[in-house]
């Protein structure tokens, strides 16, 4: 049935009421109920079994000009991630949604304070039973009751909000695990060039009205109306034909996932399917105000193209909804001098390759064997007499570890060291590193090698903040970003820690970031990703093994894990045990064992 809405309340922004008249009260998220002018006119359909004056959540559809506006958009898709051989190591089922439950915006401002352009200490506003506000990132406790949040910093009350949700978790894994906030446009853009500030920059590329009349309190709060007033006349007046991706933010466990370029290809399917955020007008581009999108290309994996940068110097990109906007994207890109230059394309790897190692090593009929005396010197009695009971009292343990070894390794080649504890994993990588065999050669090239290897070989972590000490390594801040990316520490907040600040597997990935910060030609890791767990493990492993081939490293690692074999594809597994070493290939799908 057809109705027209006579009122709208927002009381929070999980919880709104809209009236119809001669209709029902609908209940909905505060942030779909603003969007709804009085006057309105909107068709209801009521799901089987609802009765009354009073819909609920689920009670009901309701569609403005044919446009679904409640229940509110949600999308459920498999987010599979492929190797370097294209096969799938590993999936998500993730539904996209946008943001209904009050447990929905509290777990965006736990998000927000991962988020790098966050201008606040806190990020969210709570309000507690007695009247009182708390600035807390996650839930407070009240003297009596239970704390609700009031704002999310930063946002506006245009915005709306798209979360992630992780179906099928484990117990330990987060529920929500990223959020996007779409925003109308900003009501002005200037652009910077080397000869100054070019003003109205939007309007000269795409037409006015895709833009204007947006979301603007500043004419409107001078003439003495409420604070909720003035806000909801600025909402009824926006009609606009462009949105813009205000943040993008994925839980730092999960950034090397490609969550971030996912969350935005959503965000354009709810643009296209639901006009969001305001519903009105069809959109014809999306855009974005963006400094990160210098550091990491998610934007333009999902199909953005870089325009310009704002008089505050921040990129500016664009994704083109509709052919007309394709056409003025185009044209801009091919007639301005200066996006001549850059030709839409912001982001441009910084780490690059290596030299790589001038040819194969090769082991050449290697023995290797250890010897340790033992004796009771020096023992406390009570420990003497225990070994005495079992007859040790001198002994000399001989142990062959390697036995007449022959072994390729060719260069640019990720190898995975495969055994038990003790069966001479760590013994090969020490060849490769600095000890001598028995009898035999270990030819390696000339090349630069970096190594983990507990007790022998370790990166110094020093005393800087984690991305300083990363970027004076490469000599380059930009490619330290890229590197801390990749190898897992994507939480930008997380790059002015202190390596004592880190946890343990995080020390491990930042420990990586620094070998891989030499640009070594041949990198040896013993006991690879020991302590991180599986997920973790998995998505390092798999950035690796893409990198090292990227780059031309040579990558020789050991491990007993698993989900590391799977994530890094190695080129050839070596099997270590008994004193005998044999290799074949590491996929099923190349090659056969030599």
């Amino acid at each position: 049935m057809n109705y027209r809405v006579v009122a709208r309340k927002v009381y929070w922004r999980w919880f709104g009421e809209v009236e119809l008249a001669g209709g029902p009260t609908l209940r909905m998220s505060g942030d779909a109920a603003r969007w709804l002018r009085e006057g309105d006119e909107v068709e209801l359909r009521i799901h089987g079994g609802a009765t009354g004056n009073l819909l609920d959540f689920d009670d009901y559809t309701l569609l403005r000009s044919g446009r679904e506006v409640w229940p509110p958009f949600e999308r459920e898709v498999q987010h599979a991630r492929s190797g370097v051989y294209a096969r799938t190591l590993y999936s998500y089922t993730l539904r996209f949604r946008e943001a209904r439950y009050e447990r929905d915006y509290e777990a965006i401002a736990e998000l927000e304070q991962h988020h790098y352009a966050s201008d606040h200490d806190t990020v969210a506003v709570w309000r507690c039973p007695d009247g009182s506000r708390v600035k807390a990132n996650t839930k407070p406790s009240c003297k009596e009751g239970e704390a609700r949040l009031l704002d999310i910093r930063g946002s506006t009350p245009a915005s709306r909000f798209l979360v992630v949700e992780l179906k099928d978790r484990l117990p330990f894994e987060p529920p929500i695990v990223a959020y996007l906030r779409l925003d109308p446009p900003l009501p002005a853009m200037n652009r910077r060039t080397p000869a100054g500030v070019e003003r109205r920059i939007r309007e000269k590329v795409f037409p006015e009205d895709w833009f204007h009349p947006t979301f603007d309190l500043k004419d409107l709060l001078p003439q003495g109306r409420r604070w909720e007033e003035a806000v909801q006349q600025a909402l009824d007046r926006v009609e606009v034909a462009a949105a813009r991706i205000a943040r993008v933010v994925v839980h730092p466990d999960y950034r090397s996932d490609g969550l971030g370029a996912r969350s935005v290809r959503l965000a354009l399917d709810w643009a296209v399917e639901r006009a969001a955020p305001d519903g009105r007008r069809d959109k014809q581009l999306v855009c974005t105000v963006a400094q990160m999108a210098r550091y990491h290309p998610f934007f333009e994996n999902a199909g953005f193209r870089y325009l310009w940068d704002t008089a505050s110097g921040r990129p500016y990109l664009t994704y083109a909804l509709s052919e007309a906007a394709a056409q003025y994207i185009r044209r801009f890109l091919q007639t301005d001098p200066y996006a001549g230059e850059h030709k839409g394309r912001l982001y441009r790897p910084r780490y690059g390759r290596v030299r790589g190692l001038a040819g194969p090593i090769v082991f050449n009929g290697v023995d290797k064997a250890y010897t340790t005396d033992l004796d009771l010197e020096g023992l406390a009695p009570e420990v003497r007499e225990v070994l005495e009971a079992f007859g040790v009292r001198r002994r000399r343990l001989e142990r062959r570890i390697l036995r007449g070894v022959r072994l390729r390794i060719e260069p640019g080649t990720v190898h995975l060291l495969w055994g038990a504890s003790g069966a001479g994993k760590t013994t090969l990588l020490r060849l490769l590193w600095d000890e001598m065999p028995d009898a035999g050669r270990v030819d390696v090239p000339e090349g630069k090698v970096e190594a983990y290897l507990p007790g022998v070989a370790e990166p110094v972590l020093g005393d800087d903040v984690i991305l300083e000490r990363v970027a004076r390594r490469l000599q380059d801040v930009p490619a330290a970003v890229e590197l801390l990316a990749r190898v897992g520490l994507a939480d930008a907040v997380l790059w002015r820690a202190f390596p004592n600040q880190l946890s343990t597997g995080q020390r491990e990935r930042f420990r990586l970031a620094l070998l891989l910060a030499g640009r070594p030609d041949l990198l040896l890791i013993d006991e690879f990703a020991a302590h991180l767990d599986g997920a973790n493990a998995r998505r390092v492993a798999r950035s690796l093994s893409k990198l090292a081939r990227e780059a031309g490293i040579t990558l020789v690692v050991s491990s007993h894990r698993e989900e590391v074999r799977r994530a890094l594809e190695p080129d050839r597994i070596v099997y270590v045990g008994y004193g005998l070493v044999w290799s074949e290939p590491g996929s099923e799908d190349r090659g056969s064992a030599s």
